[in-house]
């Protein structure tokens, strides 16, 4: 609710990384690792900001920020084939009207 992320471990409670105040405050609605990509994930604010995060570039802040205008965004899918190595990754996003957007990532954050 206050916008912090922790990387966990299974067999520990203890965090092994902890980003505080990652979204400015806002709330996190959805979190979602890159299915072709295991060092990427993306985040997904109640403001309908995505943070695009690459522990191998930056482990400290985003390397990316998305803002989706006009609507509020609800929910978040991550959607490719991790068996495939074709860098294709999109996002698909609910919006409040129940309409549904589909957007492609950049390559450099989707390939193995």
């Amino acid at each position: 609710s206050d916008g912090s992320i922790r990387l966990h471990q299974m067999t520990s409670e203890y965090p092994l990384m902890q980003w505080n105040d990652s979204t400015n405050g806002r709330p996190i609605i959805a979190l979602q690792w890159a299915l072709t990509r295991p060092a990427v994930f993306f985040v997904l604010d109640a403001s309908s900001h995505i943070y695009i995060w690459d522990l191998l570039e930056n482990d400290l802040l985003p390397v990316a920020k998305q803002i989706i205008p006009s609507e509020n965004v609800v929910t978040m899918a991550l959607l490719g084939e991790p068996e495939k190595t074709n860098g294709l990754l999109g996002i698909a996003l609910a919006k409040e009207s129940g309409q549904i957007d589909i957007q492609y990532v950049k390559e450099k954050w989707a390939l193995p």
